[in-house]
């Protein structure tokens, strides 16, 4: 490599370090301070605004100092590895998960409720569709097998992260944990549904065996909770999946 080339690739990491973290790293030499500061503030500011927009709920609750120093920390030491705008939601809950180093101020859900707040994103910018699925949408939910769509996810939680709140922040996990579906129906709009425990065994179930009828699963969740009646939760889950059909959970049969 050349020396030019080299004082020019020396130029961008010097350049590309002080707009991710203005106070640790100096400006280049010779670059008008005025000029700079369009990049420090036009960069920070994108990625500001996508973070802001992805986790609305996560910023309600926090300081603006504090928020402001966590975007300009992800900013600074975190690699992402996509070039695409919608995805840095993505990213930034691999950061916190995965990468950040706790903080006194931290609330004991803040993963879970970053992670939440990323599927609500995640569902209303999918192109996944159900468009082409073989599916008979009257189809007998207990005799046939009940297809979900693919843009319902089952969720568990231990805090109620859809509850989360300035006036609710629960420092402590509740005894139950929190099941939720959050799924897109056929008006494109992202909604949460909050299921209980059998509903989300119900859903695994199916999921798991896609050649296994409604009334098969519910037989099976009969077994396993000992039921003196097996018919009396075949009936009550037979309604369950007619809820879940009428919500777009539930497309239909095969």
């Amino acid at each position: 490599m050349s020396t030019h080339k080299q004082d020019f690739t020396q130029l961008q990491y010097e350049f590309a370090a002080h707009i991710r973290n203005p106070e640790l790293h100096t400006k280049p030499d010779g670059v008008e301070d005025r000029r700079m500061n369009i990049y420090r503030e036009l960069f920070f500011n994108n990625v500001d605004g996508f973070i802001s927009g992805g986790f609305p709920v996560l910023k309600s609750i926090t300081s603006e100092e504090n928020w402001t120093r966590m975007v300009r920390t992800f900013f600074d030491s975190y690699r992402c590895h996509t070039p695409y705008f919608l995805q840095i939601a993505g990213e930034f809950v691999n950061y916190v998960n995965e990468h950040r180093e706790p903080q006194e101020w931290d609330h004991p859900f803040m993963q879970e409720l970053v992670h939440y707040e990323w599927v609500e994103l995640a569902l209303d910018t999918s192109e996944t569709s159900a468009d082409g699925l073989d599916v008979d949408a009257e189809g007998d939910l207990l005799a046939q097998h009940p297809v979900q769509s693919p843009l319902a996810w089952s969720l568990m939680y231990a805090y109620p992260v859809h509850r989360i709140s300035t006036a609710n922040l629960p420092q402590e996990a509740p005894e139950q944990p929190t099941f939720l579906i959050v799924y897109r129906n056929q008006d494109d709009r992202v909604k949460f549904m909050e299921i209980n425990q059998l509903t989300a065994r119900l859903l695994f179930i199916l999921s798991e065996n896609t050649d296994m009828s409604g009334r098969q699963a519910l037989e099976q969740i009969a077994a396993e909770m000992a039921h003196p009646d097996p018919e009396v939760v075949v009936q009550g889950g037979a309604t369950i999946l007619q809820q879940l059909r009428d919500t777009d959970i539930i497309l239909g049969t095969q």
